[in-house]
């Protein structure tokens, strides 16, 4: 029997970081890059206090959201050794769900939907790994935890971290 992997959607297979960059520029006319991020919050990422809520409650955020450098490959990859679960706290913005499905189906068409797990709290989430870049989340899990990078979580090291989907191969891969 495969082991199973759930894998987080925004911020792992989805730059929700460079989508917020890109709105932020094109509202407020001030750019920022990722290394301007690096440490901060998303409730303090911006000057602008608020505005992570507010794109991510706008339609079109989740469908728009550019892809992951590498995921899709990965994840492909990923699927040859172990059952792959895609799971997306979704829950607190319920207009993402639709978004979300269409954007799986556009970027990831390859995991069926039995294998798409929207949910509110992913402590119910029972995979023999997680791969996600939320504390909150990697925290309570019981099984193995991958903290894929992300500018709100580089001062955490409590968990094993991969920068990127190579790394994610790198460490999943050599087993």
């Amino acid at each position: 029997m495969k082991k199973s992997i759930a894998i987080d959607m925004d911020g792992v297979l989805a730059d929700v970081e460079a989508h917020f960059i890109t709105w932020y520029h094109r509202d407020y006319g001030q750019k920022f890059t990722k290394k301007d991020l690096l440490g901060k919050t998303e409730e303090n990422a911006f000057p602008k206090k608020g505005m992570v809520k507010k794109f991510a409650s706008s339609e079109n955020f989740f469908r728009s959201v550019p892809v992951m450098k590498g995921a899709i490959e990965a994840v492909k990859e990923l699927q040859k050794t172990y059952d792959i679960y895609i799971v997306s706290a979704a829950m607190e913005f319920p207009q993402s769900l639709v978004e979300k499905r269409a954007w799986l189906d556009q970027y990831f068409p390859f995991i069926e939907w039995k294998k798409i797990i929207f949910c509110g709290d992913k402590s119910i989430i029972n995979t023999d790994i997680m791969i996600d870049d939320h504390l909150k989340n990697l925290d309570h899990f019981k099984g193995e935890t991958l903290m894929f990078s992300a500018f709100h979580n580089v001062n955490f090291t409590h968990h094993k971290r991969a920068d990127n989907w190579q790394e994610v191969l790198n460490i999943l891969g050599s087993r």
